[in-house]
């Protein structure tokens, strides 16, 4: 299997539209991670992405009857940019189906190659069924984002490039993995030549489609993916791509959404580039392998798949950075309320920098404050920061892994309701759309009083809401029947600490 891929490899037509992408040492990195640290730099290719090469390649091989009728593809993205700019020089019609959620920078990325465009459903399932009826009606050709041998190896060109010079040299190479067009085809080259090279995938650790069904021994449907990195959240690793991977890939590391934020800075700091989310997971699982395994002097390479991001995301980005790098951590600490005591703690801090503070009055005998400190050691300076408040007598929680407090609570301080009764409260994400944030609450708020509510854009598909919603206990498993017919995602967090201390009733 891997010397068929290598000659379709070998023989693949990109550059007819791809460009050959550099290979960029990450100097301040390296010395960080006392390895040599290489970049390959996808989000450098005509539509900021890889996906070009895979589109293009098959594309090109249609027969002329196929070319005739045209093409169709189902993407919210990356792909969908590929195809349209593959069918444009290709001389092809092509039909592109979004979920309707697609930021619009996006489809006017799209619209730009002079593809077609039918904005469909919610999410990419929805598109892809879709676009599936359409390609039977019209008799198109249907475009698969990564599950084609000719997608695979177009895709797998990519590490032709990174091996061509000193590739005896390589330790390993970090790929990111959605769907598994990319490390198929990086896989399939690389072991073919130099076995000896470890190929390893990266995931978000709530999309690990590939990790799960390595795990599995099989294909698995994971149930929901995360949002973040939306480049690479798929459900089912493809058929095909599977195949090669349990042949050919080392192994997946999983990484977290703040750890991919530290990557993007990572690369900004050396390259002042700034990858997508899932552009820059292969320089966040780089690092979390090479300090498990407590590599030094050796040569590490992470492809950077592509640089299509929403400037509006950048907020998110930077606030999590820090949090990743454990440059930052965020603690809620109690203290009294008597004259002195804040002082005290303030003391206890020390020089260190503060990156956010929020001070509340609680009740005649205590208060709590919420505190972003600056870190210079990392986790062992967290922990022992930690150890001296307690010491000292400050009942303290540490809050830096806690999503509720990290997307909301930090923004919502000093809000307790001693009259909210009853009060439930639940995070939900729903499909951002215009007008999607007043339905949902047309939804919510006709049954039961909403007592908290509260939503950040961040520039994303998808839009995330805190609710606390009132609710006698009698009626509680009449809400939940409802909020499971609602069809959003939700999860309970009336127990979080983040949220007993802050917002809560006190």
């Amino acid at each position: 299997m891997k010397n068929d891929y290598l000659s379709m490899i070998l023989k693949a037509r990109v550059y007819d539209v791809a460009r050959e992408t550099p290979l960029d040492p990450m100097k301040a990195l390296s010395a960080r991670l006392s390895n040599s640290v290489l970049l390959k730099r996808e989000d450098l290719q005509p539509v900021f992405s890889f996906k070009l090469r895979g589109a293009y390649n098959k594309m090109q091989a249609l027969s002329p009857q196929a070319r005739s009728k045209g093409v169709i593809a189902a993407s919210a993205g990356n792909h969908a940019q590929g195809v349209a700019l593959a069918a444009s020089r290709l001389g092809i019609k092509a039909l592109i189906v979004m979920p309707a959620t697609t930021p619009a920078i996006k489809v006017a990325a799209v619209r730009s190659h002079g593809a077609g465009i039918v904005l469909h459903g919610d999410t990419y399932d929805e598109a892809y069924a879709h676009s599936m009826e359409l390609a039977e009606q019209r008799e198109l050709t249907f475009i698969h984002p990564y599950d084609d041998p000719l997608v695979i190896a177009g895709q797998g060109t990519v590490a032709m490039e990174m091996l061509r010079r000193d590739a005896d040299t390589v330790h390993a190479i970090f790929v990111p993995v959605g769907g598994g067009g990319l490390i198929a085809g990086v896989a399939a080259y690389t072991k073919a030549l130099y076995p000896e090279i470890k190929v390893i995938g990266v995931e978000p650790e709530d999309a690990p489609t590939l990790h799960r069904a390595l795990a599995a021994g099989r294909r698995v449907v994971l149930n929901q993916v995360g949002i973040f990195a939306d480049g690479v959240a798929v459900r089912q690793i493809g058929k095909e791509t599977f195949r090669i991977a349990r042949e050919c890939v080392d192994e997946v590391v999983l990484v977290s959404t703040d750890e991919i934020c530290a990557a993007i800075k990572d690369i900004f700091d050396d390259t002042r580039s700034i990858a997508e989310p899932a552009g820059a997971l292969g320089v966040a699982g780089l690092k979390k392998y090479a300090e498990r395994e407590k590599l030094t002097g050796q040569r590490l390479i992470a492809i950077d798949s592509g640089a299509n991001i929403n400037f509006d995301r950048l907020r998110h980005v930077s606030e999590r950075a820090e949090l990743g790098e454990q440059r930052e951590a965020l603690l809620a600490v109690t203290i009294e309320e008597k004259p002195g005591s804040f002082l005290n703690f303030c003391r206890l801090i020390g020089k260190r920098s503060i990156t956010e503070f929020n001070y509340r009055y609680a009740d005649p005998s205590r208060a709590h404050v919420f505190a972003g400190i600056e870190l210079r050691r990392g986790g062992d300076e967290k922990n022992e920061l930690i150890a001296k408040l307690r010491d000292e007598g400050y009942p303290v929680i540490d809050l830096s892994d806690n999503e509720v407090a990290k997307l909301h609570v930090r923004h919502m301080v000093g809000g307790h309701a001693d009259g909210a009764g009853d009060e439930t409260l639940y995070r939900f994400e729903f499909p951002e759309r215009p007008g999607a944030l007043l339905a949902f609450l047309g939804c919510i708020g006709r049954r039961w009083n909403i007592s908290l509510f509260h939503y950040r854009n961040h520039g994303a598909a998808y839009g995330r809401v805190l609710v606390g919603i009132q609710v006698a206990p009698s009626e509680k498993d009449k809400l939940q029947s409802f909020l499971d017919g609602l069809g959003y995602a939700y999860w309970e967090e009336t127990g979080n600490p983040a949220f007993e201390l802050f917002l809560g009733r006190g």
